[in-house]
């Protein structure tokens, strides 16, 4: 069972082949350490306990940072899947706040009811459904449409439902137990919930703050950066399944400086480019440089001689990182 971005098939389309220049930018899979602490992100396994907030405050002093946020708000008691940005882009964490989620949850329901009643009704909630969040929520408590990808029941044990459930940003999977019982003609409230992914994100490569502390030591204290390059991917990893744009170099630092990228400056570009897609501006060392709006679709990128491409762009790169070229060229 797969989230929707999983199931995107895509292919890179060559507008025009280009070599780039090593004197600029760097590879992002060989930024140093100190570059990743300012362009990385972290999959994190919250804890039970604190909030999302006081765990972003502990990555900041563990690393001694002055910026980081985090993927999604996840109740103190909930654990599980927590992604945080650091530093100069903490800002492209918005990118996840959107995404799909997955959980595994244990529902404790009030009455003894039959497997393939509930089997059977679980059925009935994927798809579109209506909730209205819980009193104690962060949103305004209005009834609003979410998507239930899927619901796959793990274990069946007396009054216990483990499952999990893959779902739209804003699902609240605490109401879900309670509309799932109520529509089985009785109580039933989620006991203990993790969460197991956030968009291409998963508990397969999670880490603790006590193993990021133990990290972060052993490359301070005795300079060995294996485990804290291990657990600081760089920030390229978090536009993994957007639409991706390659400029050339002579492109990049105009970019940088606010302008759009038109036609010209692309160098290739994947086949899922749609207008008003998000999407991300990469290097041709697949750096990433910004995330901007497509104004026209790949087939006409391919196509057209002129025109602008992407706008709205929000900028991760430094500028300088590429030389000046003349406005033409991007």
């Amino acid at each position: 069972m797969v989230l929707p971005f999983e199931k995107v098939e895509r292919e890179v389309f060559v507008r025009s082949e280009a070599e780039t220049d090593p004197t600029y930018g760097q590879d992002p899979n060989e930024r140093s350490v100190e570059g990743l602490l300012e362009y990385g992100i972290i999959t994190l396994n919250k804890p039970q306990g604190p909030t999302s907030h006081q765990i972003v405050d502990f990555v900041k002093k563990i690393l001694h940072l002055k910026k980081a946020g985090h993927s999604g708000t996840l109740d103190p008691n909930v654990t599980g899947v927590l992604v945080v940005a650091l530093e100069k882009v903490t800002r492209s964490i918005d990118i996840l706040l959107k995404s799909g989620k997955e959980y595994v949850c244990l529902m404790k329901v009030h009455a003894d009811l039959d497997e393939k009643t509930i089997r059977e009704f679980s059925e009935t909630f994927i798809g579109k459904i209506e909730q209205l969040p819980p009193v104690k929520s962060a949103v305004k408590r209005q009834l609003r449409t979410r998507e239930i990808y899927y619901i796959e029941i793990l274990e069946i044990d007396g009054r216990n439902v483990l499952f999990k459930v893959g779902c739209q940003a804003g699902t609240y999977i605490r109401k879900l137990c309670t509309d799932w019982g109520q529509a089985m003609g009785t109580k039933a409230h989620m006991h203990e919930l993790v969460r197991t992914k956030v968009a291409h994100f998963t508990q397969e490569n999670w880490v603790s703050l006590h193993d990021l502390k133990d990290a972060y030591v052993e490359w301070k204290e005795e300079g060995d950066e294996k485990l804290l390059r291990k657990y600081i991917q760089p920030v390229e990893k978090i536009v993994e399944t957007l639409p991706h744009i390659w400029m050339f170099d002579s492109a990049v630092d105009a970019v940088c400086h606010g302008a759009f990228l038109s036609v010209p400056g692309i160098s290739k570009l994947t086949s899922d480019v749609n207008v008003n897609d998000t999407v991300a501006l990469m290097t041709l060392k697949n750096e990433l440089v910004g995330i901007g709006q497509a104004k026209m679709n790949a087939q006409n990128m391919l196509r057209q001689e002129k025109g602008i491409a992407v706008g709205n762009t929000r900028i991760f790169m430094p500028r300088g990182t590429y030389p000046k070229y003349k406005r033409e060229d991007a």
